[in-house]
C-alpha cells in the first residue's frame, strides 16, 4: 500500500465492499451481488480503479489479495461504523493486507506459517536484513486489555517456537489490529492498527531498540 489513496467516498461504497472479490467482475456481475445499480458500480468502480485498487481489462474488474481491506481502511477513516464494514470482511482481507504491506517495503513474506511439536500458527512473516517480523493478526474484536496481553504472551511464544526451528535467526513478536487507533507496547511487544502498520514498517529498523527481539541462544 505504497500510494496514497486518494478515494472519493460515495455513500454506497460500503456496500460496494461485498462486490470486490478476487478474480474478474464485470459491472453486472458487481451490481447484482451488492444491489446497486449499474450507474452506481460503474461509478464506484471506477473510483476503485484510479485509485490502483485493482485493475480493468475488457470490461471486466480484477481484484486481488488485500484489495478489500485497503478499501475498508480508507472508510473507517471517513468514520464509516466498523460494524457495517466489518460483515463484507474476512480474516483473510486483513492478513492479504498486512503481507502487501511488507512486500512494498522488500521484505520476503510468507502467510499462515504452521510450526510443529507443539503445533502453533503464525499468521504472517516478513523477513528482512536477518530479521524475521512474526505477526498476529487481529480481525475486527474490540480487544480489552487483558485480552491484547493474553494475545502477547501467545505471540512471545510463537516467536520462541519460531526461533527455535530456525537456527540463527532474530525475530520481533507484532500484533495487528484494525480497531485501535495508536500504537502501544505490552511486554515490548508492538500493537500496531493496520492503517499504521505502513509507517511502523518504514521505523522499524530504527526503533527496534525498543522492541522485544528473540534470537537463538
Amino acid at each position: 500500500m505504497s500510494q496514497k489513496i486518494k478515494l472519493k467516498i460515495y455513500p454506497k461504497m460500503v456496500n460496494g465492499l461485498s462486490g470486490v472479490i478476487q478474480g474478474g467482475v464485470s459491472a453486472e456481475d458487481f451490481s447484482a451481488v451488492t444491489k446497486m445499480s449499474l450507474a452506481d458500480s460503474k461509478m464506484i468502480l471506477e473510483e476503485f480503479i484510479k485509485n490502483d485498487i485493482g485493475s480493468k481489462k475488457d470490461e471486466n474488474y480484477y481484484f486481488e489479495d488485500g484489495d478489500k481491506l485497503k478499501i475498508a481502511v480508507k472508510l473507517l477513516e471517513k468514520g464509516h461504523p466498523i460494524d457495517e464494514i466489518s460483515v463484507a470482511l474476512d480474516w483473510r482481507d486483513f492478513e492479504g493486507l498486512t503481507g502487501e504491506i511488507l512486500s512494498s517495503k522488500n521484505f520476503a513474506v510468507i502467510k499462515n506459517m504452521i510450526l510443529t511439536k507443539p503445533r502453533m500458527e503464525i499468521d504472517v512473516i516478513g523477513i528482512r536484513l536477518g530479521i524475521a517480523i512474526l505477526i498476529d493478526c487481529k480481525h475486527w474484536k474490540r480487544y480489552s486489555s487483558s485480552a491484547l496481553q493474553t494475545a502477547v504472551k501467545k505471540q512471545i511464544e510463537r516467536t520462541k517456537h519460531y526461533v527455535e526451528k530456525t537456527p540463527g535467526s532474530m525475530a520481533v513478536p507484532v500484533i495487528v489490529t484494525l480497531y485501535e487507533d495508536k500504537i502501544n507496547f505490552i511486554e515490548n511487544v508492538p500493537i500496531v492498527p493496520i492503517f499504521q502498520f505502513s509507517s511502523f514498517i518504514d521505523e522499524f529498523y530504527g526503533n527496534i531498540d525498543q522492541m522485544k527481539t528473540i534470537e537463538t541462544n
